[in-house]
C-alpha cells in the first residue's frame, strides 16, 4: 500500500491549534481517513480537546463528545448502545492519550474491555501529561525528564497494549506516527471487528521530548528502528509483529542502538552510561519476552513507508 492510496477526504481540518510537527493531529488525521464519515469521537481532556477547536468552530468534522478524563470508554459503550437502539450504524472511537488511557481512565478502559464493548478505543501515546505542563504518566519511559521528574524518571513504563491482551479482546494492535500507511491500515482492519478493539500508538511530541518540530516522523521511526517501540497485532489469540519489527525479528534488518534514538531527544539528555545500559536490558528483555509471545507466527507484510 502506498500514502496515495489513502483517501483525499479530510474530517480533521487545516488550522486547527495543534502545535507545530504534532504526531497528535497527524495520526488523528489518518485514522479518521481510515474510519469515515460515519465516526463519533469520544475525546476525554487531552490536547485533542484542545486543538480540535470551540463550538461551532470545531476543526474535526465528525461528531465530538468532549468526557472527563476517568469515564472515555465508559463513554463511548453508553453512545454506542444509544446508536444501535436507534439503529443507527457508526463506529464508535474513543481518542485518548496515555494520561487518559494508562493512569485515570485505566478503570474504564479495562471494564469495557471486560464486557467486549462493540468500540475502538485509540490511545494516542506521547509518554506523558503534555497538555498540562509535561508531567510524568504511567506511559513515560525510564529516565525521561518531566516537570515531575526532573531528575530521570525511576521506573520503566506499564504497557497496556498488552493488558489489552490479558483480556483476550478480539483485536489489539501497536502504530506509530513514523509509518502511517502501517497505522491506516490497522485501523481499517480494526473498523471491521466486532466487538472491542484496542489501538496504541507511539506519538512523539517535540515540546515535551525536547527535538525540533521537523523531526516528528524520524522520531517514530527511531523508538521501532531500535526496538523502544515494537509493532505488533493481536488478532483472535494470535499474536505476531509486524511491519519493521516483524523484519528486525527475522533477521532481514539490524536493530539500531538505543542510544541514538535517546540522544537525539532533550529529555534523555542528563543520562548516564548506566541509565543508557538500563534502558538497553529493558529494550532486550521486552524483544525477547514478545518473541516468546509470537512463536514465530511472522504473518503480516512488512511495509514500512511514510
Amino acid at each position: 500500500m502506498k500514502i496515495s492510496d489513502i483517501p483525499e477526504k479530510e474530517y480533521l481540518l487545516p488550522g486547527n491549534a495543534a502545535c507545530h510537527g504534532c504526531a497528535s493531529s497527524m495520526c488523528l488525521r489518518t485514522v479518521l481517513k481510515a474510519i469515515g464519515k460515519r465516526t463519533v469521537l469520544v475525546v476525554p481532556a487531552s490536547c485533542t480537546s484542545v486543538y480540535q477547536g470551540m463550538f461551532p468552530g470545531s476543526a474535526i468534522d465528525v461528531p465530538v463528545f468532549n468526557t472527563v478524563f476517568a469515564a472515555s470508554a465508559s463513554t463511548a459503550s453508553g453512545i454506542k448502545a444509544s446508536l444501535e437502539k436507534k439503529g443507527v450504524d457508526a463506529t464508535v472511537v474513543v481518542w485518548a492519550g496515555d494520561g487518559g488511557t494508562y493512569d485515570i481512565g485505566l478503570q474504564a478502559l479495562s471494564a469495557a474491555a471486560e464486557r467486549n464493548e462493540d468500540i475502538l478505543y485509540v490511545c494516542y501515546n506521547n509518554e506523558m501529561y503534555s497538555n498540562t505542563g509535561v508531567q510524568r504518566s504511567g506511559a513515560t519511559p525510564y529516565g525521561a525528564w518531566t516537570t515531575t521528574t526532573w531528575s530521570g524518571k525511576k521506573e520503566h513504563r506499564k504497557d497496556v497494549a498488552e493488558m489489552m491482551i490479558a483480556h483476550d479482546i478480539p483485536y489489539v494492535a501497536t502504530a506509530s506516527a513514523g509509518y502511517l500507511t502501517d497505522l491506516y491500515k490497522k485501523i481499517r482492519k480494526a473498523k471491521n471487528v466486532k466487538g472491542f478493539r484496542y489501538v496504541e500508538i507511539l506519538a512523539p511530541c517535540p515540546p515535551g521530548w525536547k527535538y525540533p518540530m521537523d523531526r516528528t516522523v524520524e522520531m517514530g521511526r527511531m523508538a521501532v528502528e531500535t526496538g523502544m517501540w515494537i509493532l505488533y497485532e493481536y488478532e483472535n489469540g494470535e499474536f505476531r509483529l509486524t511491519g519493521l519489527s516483524k523484519a528486525i525479528a527475522e533477521g532481514k534488518r539490524e536493530l539500531k542502538d538505543v542510544e541514538e534514538y535517546l540522544l537525539a531527544q532533550g529529555r534523555f539528555a542528563h543520562l548516564s552510561q548506566k541509565d543508557i545500559g538500563a534502558i538497553r536490558e529493558y529494550v532486550e528483555r521486552r524483544w525477547s519476552n514478545l518473541a516468546k509471545l509470537a512463536g514465530g507466527v511472522h504473518a503480516a507484510s512488512a511495509e514500512f513507508y511514510v
